[in-house]
């Protein structure tokens, strides 16, 4: 996924707010759903963040040009992992490591169907 760094994701020197990189993920596992014509919230439930770990390499700035990339690196029985790489250029400049438990609309968790599986084996698998 492709992001522009618009004057809101900055701070007051045009830096991007290091919060602001964990949004640029949130929006690019949202469009890894909707490019294929799926919801990420789905009839039987949706998934919240559970754990992360983020690394900051290199700051991104005003105007700049980011390209998100995401890759499913573990399914558990009701949680996945995956890997979202932040690049300026070809230079990686941030890594998100995200387990995403699987809940119900009550919020309880719940077991990941094959259903399901199959489903984020599509989305997050090139």
């Amino acid at each position: 996924m492709k992001i522009r760094v618009y004057y809101e994701d900055t701070d007051t020197g045009g830096v991007v707010y290091h919060s602001n990189y964990l949004n640029f993920c949130e929006r690019a596992r949202s469009d890894a759903f909707f490019d294929k014509g799926l919801n990420p919230i789905l009839e039987t439930g949706h998934f919240v963040a559970r754990k992360l770990e983020a690394d900051f390499f290199s700051s991104a700035k005003l105007g700049d040009n980011l390209h998100v990339e995401s890759s499913l690196i573990e399914m558990k029985a009701a949680s996945f992992k995956l890997l979202q790489s932040i690049y300026k250029d070809d230079k990686k400049i941030f890594e998100l490591t995200i387990t995403l438990a699987y809940i119900t609309f009550e919020g309880k968790p719940q077991k990941i169907t094959d259903d399901v599986k199959s489903l984020l084996n599509l989305v997050f698998t090139d």
